[in-house]
């Protein structure tokens, strides 16, 4: 659409009388030119007041618009200036020049333009269950993208919370609207107006569905996010670098820091070590790729050591049982003791330390934090797969902090859930066998006094016991390293 340069007017000097808020003209002296010259501010108000009356004679015409399906522009618009100025159909009483018609056609055309194209999308684009249905019974890459999951996973996902009464359908929205409508939010940071387009429903509609459906994922955290089984797993039997040095690990621990939404009397706590406002989370996986257990909502300031130690002294968190001599993998954040194996400290242990020219370890503490940090690594890679599922994670949300604390552990019951439906589902697929990089550690050295003297013996007699078979094997054995 071309816009009129309204420049080419102004610089003239010869504008248009103004009209008072009774739409009276003012007498007005001619100046040496013949007119007023009229401020930038009065010609707005002008503008605004010619397109008031433009929309009240132009119904009839955008609704012939609408019917015959044609597209509203500026020379049409002129045009019926011209006829109903030659009408008298009142717009002669306004005095408005040519130039400044077309001014005026040109801010009536557009708004007529959106508006009727806008109406024509919303009728003929899918909508509601409309577009869920589209969804549905289209490409499976588009259900995907738009839900997060293959259809059968959304399927049998829909039969567990209608089965088991966790959700219900409504006279309006049925349970697979309703988990479309959570999706679409946690999959894509979706704010509600635009959820509100997508699916032709309130404002309030939109919201109560998505806190329903959040409270009903969020239940099934019990049977999702179970205790790791005390064999041995199949990612470290069977592989000649981990087994039978790391038989014992059953998981690893590492806190993920997700920004956080929080009133300003809040955000001192909450902003982490690189100025960011997040909550720390502190969660534990399994070597595939499922989720143990998660505890969000520690303020970002919080050292990844003291959320451990608060977890682990509180009954109530229900933090899974370690057995005698098992043990969980963990990073230079948290004291090395019992059930805990951290790296040696003071010695490369990121994985990309050991590219290039150095990439050979030079003693048994080097190698024991290189395979360690590549066995840990199973942790960065759970974290971003449910990142890239659910992008809400990567940006603060506009939602009271309970509920984003709320949203952290749906979306892990969700990758949980998907990883048991679909384990060859297109996202973990994708990171099977990547090296995902370690971030910097926000905490290098753990809160002091944190573990007994007794807990951090037996952790660091096993430590040097791992190490010292690990490296003689290393000096007979060059197959792997």
């Amino acid at each position: 659409m071309n816009y009129v340069d309204d420049d080419a007017s102004s610089g003239s000097g010869d504008d248009g009388n103004l009209l008072d808020g009774q739409n009276k003209r003012p007498s007005v002296t001619p100046s040496s030119s013949g007119r007023r010259k009229r401020s930038r501010k009065a010609t707005g108000d002008a503008i605004v007041d010619a397109m008031l009356e433009i929309a009240a004679a132009s119904k009839m015409r955008a609704s012939a618009i609408m019917k015959n399906e044609d597209r509203f522009s500026i020379s049409k618009c002129i045009k019926v200036l011209d006829e109903m100025q030659d009408k008298s159909t009142g717009l002669d009483d306004l005095d408005i020049e040519l130039d400044e018609m077309e001014l005026v056609a040109a801010a009536a055309g557009y708004y007529y333009y959106n508006s009727i194209t806008r109406q024509i999308r919303c009728s003929s684009s899918p909508s509601g269950s409309g577009f869920l249905n589209v969804v549905l019974e289209g490409p499976d890459d588009l259900c995907r993208e738009m839900f997060r999951m293959e259809k059968h996973v959304f399927h049998n996902l829909c039969y567990t919370l209608r089965h088991r009464g966790m959700l219900r359908d409504t006279a309006g929205v049925m349970i697979e609207e309703q988990l479309a409508i959570f999706l679409n939010i946690v999959g894509h940071n979706e704010r509600n107006r635009v959820i509100q387009e997508r699916f032709q429903h309130s404002g309030e509609t939109i919201s109560r569905h998505f806190n329903n459906v959040l409270k009903a994922i969020k239940s099934l955290s019990r049977e999702f996010l179970q205790p790791p089984n005390i064999c041995t797993p199949p990612e470290i039997l069977n592989s000649n670098r981990f087994s039978p040095y790391f038989k014992d690990c059953i998981g690893v621990i590492d806190g993920m820091h997700i920004p956080a939404h929080v009133p300003a009397k809040d955000q001192s706590r909450f902003r982490n070590r690189k100025g960011v406002l997040s909550q720390n989370v502190l969660a534990a996986c399994t070597f595939d790729l499922q989720f143990i257990f998660v505890y969000p909502g520690w303020e970002g300031s919080a050292a990844d050591s003291r959320v451990l130690r608060a977890v682990l002294d509180d009954p109530d968190q229900n933090f899974p049982h370690i057995s005698e001599g098992k043990y969980y993998l963990v990073d230079t954040g948290y004291s090395n003791m019992e059930g805990f194996l951290a790296p040696y400290p003071g010695v490369r242990h990121h994985l990309h330390e050991y590219r290039g020219a150095n990439q050979l370890p030079r003693n048994a503490k080097e190698l024991f934090n290189h395979r360690h940090s590549s066995l840990r690594n199973v942790i960065q890679r759970s974290f971003d797969v449910l990142k890239t599922r659910f992008p809400i994670l990567k940006l603060a949300p506009q939602y009271a902090f309970h509920v984003q604390r709320d949203i952290v552990i749906a979306a892990c019951v969700l990758h949980n859930y998907i990883r048991h439906e679909e384990r060859h589902d297109w996202l973990f697929s994708g990171i099977e066998g990547v090296t995902v990089d370690e971030l910097p550690d926000f905490d290098e050295q753990p809160e002091l006094q944190f573990a007994s003297s007794i807990q951090e013996q037996i952790a660091s007699s096993l430590r040097e016991s791992i190490a010292g078979v690990m490296w003689n094997d290393f000096l007979n054995k060059w197959d792997q390293w």
